[in-house]
């Protein structure tokens, strides 16, 4: 995590001081707060930000809770982009319509299923699909979930992601000349 920070180039400082408390929640669970980092990493795309991440996330989760949270990463990308098209849509004859899109890991992902909802609803914050973040949020809810429980996730997705599009962005920006 500390290899992260000091990568963070200095106009995103503000994202390099919230990164020094990411690992710290007062809600979260160690297996929430590393499967939480880790979906995060997954779902933001950056090469870096994600082996730096999956490294230490190794060490604090056991294989299925690490499985499963990249299960959770994958299902959402396919869900999160069809869910969000039917939410966009004018024409509301797709919702009428069946998915026809296999989810058998939600029934059965390996973890707690609040876990794996917490991580569903992560990858749906980062890939902004309403739809999945109601729907995930309110399972959440009738499971007993805090709103502090599940505003501590989003938190954490937001920086990683934050972080990882700066890191891009100083990448990308690197080979462009000074006008």
């Amino acid at each position: 995590m500390e290899t992260i920070k000091n990568l963070v180039p200095d106009t995103a400082k503000d994202i390099r001081l919230n990164w020094g408390g990411l690992t710290k929640s007062d809600h979260l669970s160690e297996q929430q707060l590393w499967g939480t980092l880790l979906v995060s990493a997954i779902a933001s795309r950056n090469d870096v930000v994600l082996a730096a991440i999956a490294k230490e996330a190794r060490t604090h989760l056991g294989d299925a809770a690490y499985h499963a949270a990249q299960s959770a990463a994958s299902i959402m990308a396919m869900n999160n982009i069809y869910y969000r098209f039917l939410h966009l849509a004018s024409n509301k004859e797709y919702g009428q319509m069946p998915a026809r899109l296999r989810m058998q890991v939600i029934a059965n992902p390996g973890v707690e299923k609040v876990d794996f909802e917490l991580w569903c609803l992560t990858v749906s914050a980062i890939n902004g699909c309403g739809m999945c973040i109601d729907a995930h949020e309110k399972v959440l809810q009738q499971a007993g979930a805090s709103t502090a429980l599940i505003h501590d996730a989003v938190r954490i997705a937001s920086v990683v992601h934050a972080a990882a599009r700066a890191l891009e962005a100083d990448r990308q920006l690197a080979d462009v000349p000074a006008a």
